[in-house]
């Protein structure tokens, strides 16, 4: 004799050997044998064999038309015997119940199982839904493999064109647009990203990496709602000074400025001023939670996205020919130590006489013609030769707490994008921009001025917020050593890389989130001095003093990630709209090396075993504007020996630059500015 079994949903066949109450011993056609419970055994039989009554069932179970099966069932539970004697004959035999057994256990739409080969018809209307989603399932099967079909034949559908970025980067696996391109992927066995550049999902570099980040960061758009500028208090006073700023000539939101007074007279005051928005700006505002959800103005070259709408930026900048609200640091020196004798922070309105501009003065205020006095030409000439010294010593300082010089070996660099017609594009730029790229040394005097004075302000005011216990955001650095990171936190840490007791970020109100948080903080303290704890908009302790850390942090890297790839993306097209074939290069490590007169970091195969600083020339031999890859070869060794020089304060970029790109995709399926504190070179 033999019996028919459910084994976990699988129907098997076998001889019985033995039989008891409760279990029988049965045999397969492999030799195995399996104990089976008398509660699984669905059908005995003594012929056909084993096999031959699977191979006519499964044979007979594809032939069973559903429509007339459910028709013929029972009303109520049934067995498939019972079925398999109305639609078959009254002697349906094993092969005829094995096929019934089969077909109503693979149409559980058509039959719901109720037990161990017993069933119950579904209604008409469960029925009638279960084949429409059938139906639905197949015509987007058909489709997905239509779409791949295209993608194979190097044409994009429009909705898997419209779902380029989800597709690649944060895709719903369930979603037809994403099968169909892991399946295109797997027919063409091709990577992704190959695929669609192929059919023409991506006819643009600069736009592929531009509408990734907006994708990633500004689901919404970049466009703010329409708010009304807040007006500043009008019983602030006029400050009796004449600021100026420095910056470059593109930059807008032009958070500090400085002053001096007093030359000559033994006891001079420099004025550090910033840019007020906080005291119009109230916490929880709405204009607050505009700037808390973007968290800093994000740069690129010939573009940004601002933290805050632009009405409120023009408002609170520090143009000059205006009285500007203000927080003033005023700073009290003896003349000729430059010793630090009183400090005071007032909220006022600040006359703004000036804005410097670097790229207009860089190569007329230098070293030597401050030393010379021969800034006679130049406006705020004697403030600017007061603030170079004043830098040089505050720099002396920091460097005797921190053990060691501060080296600025690398220069920064500027980008500035020209359209067809040599303008600065007043639009978003769309990768067809001649790019310029130049250096600016770091260190240079009016950098010094100002990253010197931002140093001084935001440790001054840490400290001040620290003894009156009022609690604000921090930077820190526990030792100034490879490995050891700058950390943001509520407690007043020094800071080794800038060699400061304490350090906050409390400079750049109009862009960075934390900044106007801090601001809010030191707006209180002037306010309430003593008290001032109990009335800051942030408590001790302050929960929400975290999860800005928490979220600035978060999009203060990706800003800073897109960025530098950005960069990347034009200093590869510098290479390509120059036509440069050969760049000379300094070795770092591992095969990596840094060009010389570029902001490029690339791998070099054959400077693997080359000594750390080696020069040599180096062969460009691709470039990929989609993935950020330089392709290089090594032409010649420039120098006979090179010693490894010694490290810098600068941040060593040990890692290369920018490698593939991280898709989300799974086809198997089936730099820190100088003071910490000065805007991006590419700053617009």
């Amino acid at each position: 004799m033999f019996a028919l079994f459910d084994d976990a949903g699988r129907f098997l066949a076998g001889r019985v050997m033995s039989e008891a109450d409760a279990s029988m011993q049965v045999e397969l056609d492999s030799g195995k044998r399996v104990k089976v419970k008398q509660a699984n055994v669905l059908l005995r039989f003594d012929k056909p064999s084993p096999a031959e009554l699977l191979a006519a069932g499964q044979r007979l179970a594809a032939d069973i038309d559903l429509d007339l099966a459910w028709e013929f069932a029972p009303e109520g539970d049934f067995g498939f015997v019972d079925l398999a004697r109305e639609y078959f004959a009254a002697g349906a035999g094993p092969e005829q119940q094995a096929a019934a057994l089969f077909r109503l256990f693979e149409a559980p739409h058509y039959f719901r199982r109720v037990g161990k080969g017993v069933f119950r018809k579904a209604s008409a209307e469960t029925v009638k839904a279960a084949l429409l989603g059938i139906e639905r399932k197949r015509q987007l099967a058909a489709q997905i493999d239509a779409w791949a079909d295209e993608l194979v034949a190097g044409r994009c559908p429009p909705t898997v064109r419209e779902q380029l970025y989800r597709i690649l980067f944060k895709p719903d696996k369930n979603a037809p647009e994403y099968k169909a391109v892991v399946e295109a992927a797997r027919r063409s066995q091709r990577s992704p990203l190959d695929l669609l550049k192929a059919a023409g999902a991506i006819t643009s570099a600069y736009q592929f990496h531009w509408r990734r980040f907006l994708f990633e960061q500004f689901p919404k758009g970049t466009g703010f709602p329409p708010l009304p500028v807040p007006p500043a208090p009008a019983d602030l006073p006029l400050a009796p000074v004449r600021a100026f700023s420095i910056d470059d000539s593109t930059t807008t939101e032009i958070d500090d400025a400085l002053s001096v007074t007093g030359l000559g007279s033994g006891r001079v005051v420099l004025g550090i001023h910033i840019a007020a928005p906080a005291l119009a700006i109230a916490p929880d505002s709405t204009l607050d939670k505009v700037a808390r959800e973007r968290l800093s103005t994000v740069y690129m070259p010939g573009w940004k996205i601002t933290m805050l709408p632009p009405d409120v930026v023009k408002a609170y900048t520090l143009d000059e020919g205006r009285e500007c609200p203000a927080v003033s640091l005023y700073l009290t020196l003896d003349e000729a130590t430059l010793e630090i004798v009183g400090r005071d922070t007032r909220l006022e309105r600040v006359p703004v006489a000036a804005n410097l501009r670097h790229d207009e003065l860089d190569e007329v205020v230098t070293e030597a013609a401050l030393a010379g006095e021969a800034l006679a030409e130049v406006p705020f000439a004697v403030e600017l030769a007061f603030c170079w010294r004043l830098a040089r010593h505050l720099k002396a300082q920091r460097e005797r707490v921190r053990g060691k010089p501060e080296l600025f070996t690398r220069p920064d660099y500027a980008f500035r994008l020209l359209d067809a017609a040599g303008q600065h594009p007043r639009h978003e730029p769309d990768g067809s921009e001649t790019v310029q790229i130049a250096a600016r040394r770091r260190g240079a005097p009016l950098d010094l001025i100002v990253s010197e004075a931002m140093i001084l302000a935001n440790s001054t005011w840490g400290g001040w917020l620290a003894e009156l216990g009022v609690p604000a955001i921090y930077r820190s650095q526990a030792a100034l050593a490879p490995g050891v990171k700058v950390r943001m936190g509520t407690k007043p840490l020094p800071h080794a890389g800038m060699g400061v007791a304490q350090y906050t970020w409390a400079t750049s109100p109009l862009r960075r989130y934390v900044d106007l948080v801090n601001q809010w903080q030191i707006v209180a303290a002037a306010r309430h001095g003593r008290t001032a704890a109990l009335a800051a908009p942030f408590k001790p302790k302050d929960a929400a003093l975290f999860s800005v850390i928490s979220a600035f942090d978060a999009a203060y890297s990706a800003y800073a990630d897109f960025q530098h790839a950005i960069e990347r993306f034009w200093t590869l097209r510098w290479l390509e709209q120059n036509a440069v074939t050969d760049f000379e290069a300094s070795v770092m490590k591992d095969g990596l090396v840094r060009a010389d007169a570029l902001p490029l970091v690339c791998r070099v195969p054959g400077c693997e075993p080359l000594a750390r600083g080696t020069r040599v020339r180096v062969r460009v031999a691709g470039i990929d504007l989609l993935t950020l890859d330089l392709h290089a070869s090594l032409v010649e060794r420039l120098d006979a020996s090179a010693a490894a020089p010694e490290a810098g304060d600068e941040g060593e970029e040990d890692a290369e630059a920018a490698g593939p790109l991280a898709l989300a995709i799974d086809v198997d399926e089936g730099p820190a500015p100088q003071g910490d504190d000065a805007a991006p070179a590419s700053a617009a």
